[in-house]
């Protein structure tokens, strides 16, 4: 087979039919990108055309805002950590020169006083999009073959990062699901609202991916009576809509959620991502089980790309499989973390690319 562009190589995995080869593609933290500048890769240069994995243009909640918009300050920097308040009135702080998951100290909204003063400045206006990034490149994306992909911040893993913390958010679901169920919805129509703005506009994307982190190590973060209760619904809500555009729908989940898979696809989920191997996420034991109706991406530990041979002997073990009849995209198990070197990710890539031919 030619080689097939970004577009349309993603395009036919995901309707579980071969292409050229499988589709490579990842998130780098910003450390990450920081060591390869330092390892030769050109400062300011785009990591995924300097490592030519698959072209897809990943416009993000950064770009699209669903925060109550309160203002940004930061309140106190080092050489080693920043402490700021954000647009979702979460006061948090960083490490530096590390990426980590931040420290979570303070939050705006606590009750639902304080959620109904948020939810009054949730409202879907125009001036939430950055219409430049569309303006000026998706004439460009479209004409190179890209893969364009959406994603917005709304959910359970919204609320308990972003909007009242985790451990609020968990004792809010049994004692004030109610209220669980208003900031899902409230979240999911403002999202749904904005992406229609972009559809009318004529910024028609390819994916509509939403994070929703509903797992840890050990299995999920609630039940599963209270996901097909309170979950289920906006989750449903979230995949007709992608559906009724003519697009697929991509669900980012952290940890192990394996118990839920099946529910994904009775929903009609098109594809799931990371497969965290270390939460016990087998990718190969999902490929056997879920591989003809959910297309995945990841399953790859990262903990063994700081080793080529590891990484090597875990790809040509793995990968072989994993491309059977398409509904397979390459990644790792969640992200490229700061000690992937550049000379280890270029023979990775290289090698994913050998292997994943069809």
């Amino acid at each position: 087979m030619q080689e097939l562009t970004s577009y349309e190589r993603i395009k036919r995995v995901i309707n579980h039919q071969e292409a050229d080869r499988v589709p490579i593609t990842d998130w780098a933290w910003e450390s990450t990108i920081a060591n390869w500048t330092k390892q030769g890769m050109p400062y300011g240069a785009d990591w995924k055309e300097f490592f030519d994995v698959d072209k897809i243009a990943w416009v993000t909640f950064d770009n699209i805002d669903t925060s109550p918009r309160y203002t940004f300050e930061i309140l106190e920097e080092t050489d080693t950590y920043r402490i700021v308040k954000d647009m979702w009135g979460v006061t948090k702080k960083d490490f530096k020169p590390c990426s980590s998951t931040p420290m979570f100290l303070d939050y705006t909204i606590r009750d639902r006083d304080s959620w109904y003063a948020a939810k009054d400045r949730m409202k879907p206006t125009e001036d939430r999009i950055d219409w430049d990034i569309w303006k000026n490149n998706y004439q460009r994306w479209r004409a190179n073959g890209y893969w364009i992909q959406v994603s917005t911040l709304f959910g359970f893993d919204t609320v308990s990062s972003y909007t009242i913390g985790t451990e609020n958010a968990l004792i809010a679901l049994i004692d004030d699901p109610e209220w669980m169920k208003e900031m899902f919805d409230h979240g999911c129509d403002l999202a749904l609202a904005l992406l229609d703005m972009i559809w009318e506009r004529g910024y028609e994307f390819d994916e509509f991916n939403f994070c929703d982190d509903l797992g840890y190590r050990n299995g999920l973060l609630f039940s599963p009576e209270l996901w097909h209760k309170l979950v289920r619904p906006y989750h449903k809500r979230t995949i007709d809509w992608a559906h009724e555009h003519g697009i697929p729908a991509h669900l980012h989940s952290c940890g192990r959620v394996r118990e839920l898979i099946p529910a994904f696809i009775e929903l009609g989920l098109d594809t799931l991502n990371p497969l965290e191997t270390k939460a016990g996420m087998d990718p190969i034991a999902l490929k056997h089980e879920y591989g003809e109706k959910i297309c995945l991406r990841g399953g790859f530990d990262i903990m063994n790309w700081n080793s080529y041979e590891k990484a090597e002997a875990d790809i040509k073990e793995k990968l072989p499989v994993l491309k059977e009849s398409g509904g397979y995209i390459f990644a790792s198990d969640h992200s490229i973390a700061d000690d992937v070197s550049v000379e280890n990710y270029i023979k990775i890539v290289a090698l994913a690319k050998e292997v994943g031919k069809y």
